[in-house]
């Protein structure tokens, strides 16, 4: 990477709050094996995520770059041993540039903050690290499409493997069938685990699903998941 990308990628990065970054090496595979290559992308090694953020440039890999403000990185701790995983960027987020900062991105927080609070687990939302699987807003919000998922996955792929979580947590359906592969709905796929790439990963409901005032049921079983995936990795 040249010294004026360099800069300006330091300087987004500044932006968002975060004053260092790290890289962090990744296990060498044993002798005679290779990494084996994890769903939704190509065998990747750890590597800075400016670097990713970098190779994603100007983005115009697929159909959703054509109403796009801003692209949608990620946001958080980079060596943080929790990561959650959303669908893609809202209204407010393509303004902004960041990951769930809009309605639901406001009750993810009180739920990330309020859920520790009240298991005693010191943490708050700078703490963990938040993506999604698309970096481009649909438009009108909808799903985003197999192959647009297929093309952005791989940069969420090497986010993922650059910071190495103890867990995950996919947040609604798109994520949940990213990560896991599995077919199944959400409402029977929330509070149980599954794997990506050896790292456990937790499914819960979408924060926008529970801002629906009759989904009550399902905001407390979000909550029991989050605990469930807070003790998990921070006892």
């Amino acid at each position: 990477m040249d010294a004026e990308l360099l800069r300006r990628y330091l300087e987004y990065y500044g932006d968002l709050g975060i004053q260092t970054l790290y890289r962090r090496a990744g296990p060498p595979a044993p002798a005679g094996e290779t990494a084996a290559s994890p769903p939704g992308g190509e065998p990747g090694a750890a590597e800075p995520l400016f670097q990713i953020l970098a190779d994603i440039g100007d983005c115009r890999r697929c159909r959703l770059h054509e109403q796009r403000h801003k692209i949608v990185f990620g946001v958080g701790n980079e060596q943080a041993p929790l990561v959650f995983v959303g669908e893609g960027p809202g209204a407010d987020e393509d303004a902004q540039g960041i990951p769930f900062v809009g309605r639901a991105g406001q009750l993810l927080t009180q739920m990330i903050e309020g859920t520790a609070k009240k298991e005693g687990i010191p943490l708050l939302r700078q703490d963990i690290y938040i993506c999604n699987v698309v970096k481009c807003r649909p438009p009108d919000n909808r799903t985003p499409e197999p192959d647009e998922m297929q093309v952005c996955g791989q940069f969420l792929t090497r986010q993922l493997l650059a910071i190495r979580p103890k867990a995950i947590c996919a947040l609604g359906a798109t994520a949940a069938k990213f990560l896991t592969a599995s077919k199944e709905g959400v409402t029977r796929m929330r509070g149980n685990w599954y794997k990506w790439n050896d790292i456990p990963v937790m499914v819960t409901y979408h924060p926008s699903y529970l801002l629906r005032a009759y989904n009550q049921a399902a905001k407390r079983e979000a909550w029991e998941d989050l605990k469930k995936v807070m003790h998990f990795v921070y006892d």
